[in-house]
């Protein structure tokens, strides 16, 4: 008999609040990993998806369960699926848009490309931080601007730079984490207080972005460079990747993770809006979650940062954490939602 399942819905297109009730089991297709979820983390779409609904995502279909980042233990696995087995602990990025794969229930279904076996040292605190964020900077670096892999031990530098904008942001610290083992310098922007995150993460210059000069001293500090790309992690830095970029030596590549308009792009630079769920079921999703990712986990090369910021426990938690998300009321942290002791 299946476990019985709960579940924070969005009851209805631009509902002002999320309900709790009981949901059905996600039964595990050919190669999904069910998971039992100890931490979800919550993510700015998420409040984006309860404002504005089927106005920005037209293809939800309601009642719907969101969350797309897990951390927890294997309940069972689809006949296809090799690499876990039930009681494995991992982190997963529930990437398809249905009830049956959203983190904001106890029991989740998560393709298995896109799940990560976690290292004892790693606790589903931390590691629920990581999924979409990795996802993203992955898709950035690797399917759109063609950059080396990532290895472990980190590839030695091979004297190209990238441009990474927001770096305390949880998207902007794993892309920095990411470029670095795969060989590149990195230069990103962040709030002062939020500088010594950067360079831990691996950045070799950080500048402020509130700086009435930030354009030309990033400009500055590209000059004898031979530029790797850029990727833009929030919207309102896509002006100063593409000034920047354009101004530099090497790659006019861009990627940015927010919508842009086309008629702010200088005619020379290529720029494409990318999304974390392109890496499903490819062989990149083998390389980050399959190989890359556990590897630098277990090592201590890869960091699970920002720190969790524990909102409470409980399904009727990831209200509260939407709202302090809405209202920008943290700074280089990640909000999680617990809902197992195992936590």
């Amino acid at each position: 008999m299946a476990p019985t399942n709960r579940a924070a819905f969005y009851p209805s297109d631009k509902a002002s609040k999320l309900k709790v009730d009981v949901s059905p089991y996600p039964t595990a297709g050919e190669n999904d990993v069910i998971i039992k979820v100890a931490v979800a983390a919550v993510n700015p779409v998420d409040h984006k998806i309860q404002t504005a609904g089927t106005d920005i995502f037209p293809f939800l279909t309601y009642p719907y369960v969101g969350g797309i980042d897990v951390a927890g233990t294997v309940a069972e696995v689809g006949a296809s699926v090799t690499k876990f087995r039930p009681g494995d602990r991992v982190l997963g990025f529930p990437s398809d848009f249905a009830c049956r794969a959203g983190g904001y229930q106890e029991y989740t279904a998560v393709p298995a490309s896109v799940v990560t076996l976690l290292p004892a040292r790693t606790s589903f605190l931390d590691a629920a931080t990581l999924p979409s964020s990795v996802a993203t900077g992955a898709v950035a670096l690797y399917q759109y601007l063609n950059l080396a892999h990532p290895s472990v031990p980190a590839r030695p530098r091979n004297g190209q730079t990238l441009l990474v904008t927001a770096g305390a942001s949880c998207v902007g610290s794993h892309t920095i984490q990411l470029a670095v083992a795969s060989g590149y310098e990195v230069i990103t922007t962040s709030s002062p207080h939020n500088f010594a995150h950067c360079t831990a993460m691996g950045a070799s210059r950080v500048f402020d972005y509130h700086s009435a000069t930030l354009v030309q001293d990033v400009k500055d500090a590209f000059k004898g460079k031979q530029c790797a790309g850029a990727f833009s992690s929030v919207e309102s830095s896509n002006a100063l990747v593409f000034d920047v970029v354009s101004a530099s030596e090497g790659s006019k590549s861009v990627a940015c993770s927010i919508l842009f308009s086309p008629e702010t792009v200088p005619a020379d630079l290529k720029v494409e809006w990318i999304h974390a769920y392109y890496i499903k079921d490819t062989p990149l999703a083998d390389v980050i979650f399959g190989t890359f990712l556990p590897a630098a986990l277990a090592s201590g090369q890869y960091k699970a940062a920002p720190k969790p910021h524990v909102v409470g426990t409980g399904l009727e938690s990831v209200q509260a954490a939407f709202e302090i998300s809405r209202a920008n009321a943290v700074s280089c942290e990640k909000l999680v939602v617990t809902l197992t002791e195992e936590a």
